[in-house]
């Protein structure tokens, strides 16, 4: 009995310790839950920052990729400008080159052949051959010229009838000459970079 008695108080210090060591464990472990929960908080929170963040560089990398397509868009639509501007001015130019070119041949056209070829030689008629060979010679060298910068001159005489570079103002039976070829030319085409600037005017053998 007095061991008991004895012992009691011994018990009732080990239980008060037992139950102290778990209040602090409990303790620790509720502080040790609020601190993974705010780091939870944090974690989430810095998530979200992170989702906003990678949010609004997706929209600046869009903007910028449409910015960039705008301006290689403004580019190309520049160029087409500039390139249909100066084609729309050289056209204009080689028209007027041409009609230079159709007085050329105009004016050797009104030469009579015959003449050209004439035994005779007075001194009318040999300043008149070496004009017609002046005036030839300048022509020949202007072609050429036109012809290194894209502009040829269509002359189809003989060949067959190509609606894409000729335009037909009459059309005759001819027995002696092909079906569908040109046999008159009523005024020479030329060509802007292959690209016809105008077609010739021709007539064309029907014979069927």
């Amino acid at each position: 009995m007095q061991a008991a008695r004895t012992a009691a108080p011994q018990l009732r210090s080990a239980a008060r310790w037992y139950s102290a060591e778990a209040e602090g464990q409990k303790k620790a472990d509720e502080g040790a839950e609020k601190k993974e929960g705010e780091a939870d908080d944090g974690v989430a929170a810095l998530k979200k920052q992170l989702e906003a963040k990678d949010a609004e560089a997706r929209e600046w990398k869009d903007k910028c990729l449409r910015t960039v397509a705008d301006f290689r868009n403004l580019q190309e639509r520049t160029a087409r400008d500039v390139k249909q501007a100066k084609d729309f001015a050289i056209q204009k130019f080689a028209k007027d080159l041409v009609e230079s070119v159709d007085n050329f041949d105009r004016a050797l056209s009104v030469v009579p052949k015959e003449k050209l070829k004439s035994e005779e030689k007075s001194e009318h008629l040999n300043d008149l051959v070496n004009l017609y060979e002046g005036l030839k010679m300048t022509e020949n060298i202007l072609l050429q010229t036109l012809k290194k910068h894209g502009l040829e001159r269509i002359d189809p005489d003989g060949e067959v009838f190509n609606p894409n570079e000729h335009e037909a103002t009459f059309m005759a039976p001819m027995p002696d000459k092909e079906h569908n070829t040109v046999f008159h030319i009523q005024q020479k085409g030329f060509k802007l970079n292959g690209r016809v600037l105008r077609p010739a005017q021709v007539g064309v053998v029907k014979n069927k």
